[in-house]
């Protein structure tokens, strides 16, 4: 057997993921109990949140800025936007911090440095589930009010785009946590950047404002295509095209391969610099 080190930028081993499943598990709870176990609501806050956000979008961007929601009603429309956000936004945080966090464990002992960002996506799962539920509350309350939603088969697709947001959040992250072992200020940088690509995605405005010259790069956002998808399958409104959602997974499988390919780089470096 000959021992030698791994530098290359491609060693990468996806297998070892797997067999460390269990340590996968092991985390999401670790991440479900730490995070509310002395909280007095504990997993209402995943109902709290998007609630009064989607209030003050109403007030703010509908009743004060009035800007138009596609006929939908705004609280709707909003929620709907904060829903799909939400999850995407989750992952990213959570796995954007990754080596900083996690230096304690990653200097004792050895086992896949991607598990732990795996299991902050897993464990964002709940955090969606919960809120999307909120989301359907409203939903059917609205259609029995005589709201005009008109649900499409893109409803099916759901799954799908959970997955591209999982992936979108996973990739970004680890880019970012990457970066941030060696530029610091990467950190700080980050809740400004969030909000400011929230403002970039259709969230408190409908892909109908954004003038026609502009919507080529602006698709370029894989966020736009996720957000305007989740709304045409359950309200009917919004601009889907198929060349949309082929550029929203183009750049999202971009950014992923690029996220695990530093990550797995500076994984091997990264306690010296931490």
């Amino acid at each position: 057997m000959v021992i030698k080190p791994k530098t290359g930028w491609f060693d990468i081993h996806l297998g070892e993921i797997w067999r460390y499943r269990d340590l996968i598990g092991m985390f999401v709870k670790r991440d479900f109990v730490t995070m509310y176990k002395q909280t007095i609501l504990g997993p209402f806050w995943f109902i709290i949140q998007p609630l009064f956000t989607t209030l003050v979008f109403t007030i703010i961007f509908g009743k004060v800025a009035k800007i138009p929601t596609d006929d939908i009603p705004p609280f709707l429309f909003y929620l709907s936007g904060n829903v799909a956000w939400g999850y995407f936004a989750t992952c990213l945080g959570k796995t954007s911090d990754t080596f900083n966090t996690n230096a304690a464990i990653f200097g004792k002992v050895y086992f896949p440095r991607l598990t732990v960002p795996i299991s902050s996506v897993v464990s964002s799962l709940l955090q969606f589930g919960i809120q999307f539920i909120l989301f359907l509350g409203f939903y059917f309350y609205f259609m029995a009010k005589g709201a005009p939603l008109s649900p499409k088969m893109w409803i099916v697709g759901l799954p799908v785009l959970l997955l591209q947001m999982a992936l979108l959040g996973f990739g970004m992250g680890v880019l970012i946590s990457s970066m941030t072992t060696k530029y610091k200020d990467l950190r700080f940088a980050m809740g400004f950047v969030t909000q400011l690509w929230m403002y970039a995605t259709p969230i408190v405005y409908p892909l109908t404002l954004v003038p026609d010259w502009l919507r080529p790069w602006y698709v370029l956002n894989p966020m736009v295509s996720v957000v305007e998808s989740f709304r045409y399958a359950f309200l009917g409104s919004g601009i889907i095209a198929w060349g949309y959602v082929g550029i929203g997974w183009f750049v999202t499988l971009v950014i992923l391969f690029i996220g695990i390919l530093l990550f797995s780089r500076v994984e091997k470096t990264f306690m010296d610099t931490v």
